[in-house]
């Protein structure tokens, strides 16, 4: 079996850190999925497929794999330089603003 472990991105409508601090081991699909000729619906005979295990650490995640004999893919986050203002959110608001006010 392979899998591949990774630490989830934030989503794209949230600026927030929620469900990103996890490492998550997620299997790679063993068959590929079929479209059923009658309904139109995807299946598939693999249901390691649906397996998504969550640890504290990258180290947790990897030694889970190798207890168990899994072929484990480490993919490194890719971090993010904080977008840090002087005065924060307050600057539009500020009485010695030096550009226009907008609207």
């Amino acid at each position: 079996m392979r899998a591949r472990i990774y630490q989830p991105s934030r989503t794209a409508m949230s600026s927030g850190q929620a469900k990103t601090r996890d490492w998550i081991l997620e299997f790679f699909p063993a068959s590929p999925r079929e479209v059923d000729p009658l309904m139109g619906w995807t299946s598939s005979s693999d249901t390691q497929s649906q397996v998504r295990l969550k640890f504290d650490s990258k180290e947790a995640a990897l030694a889970y794999a190798a207890e168990h004999g899994i072929e484990a893919q480490v993919n490194e986050p890719n971090k993010r330089k904080p977008n840090l203002r002087a005065r924060g959110y307050a600057e539009n608001f500020a009485v010695d603003r030096r550009s226009a006010w907008t609207h």
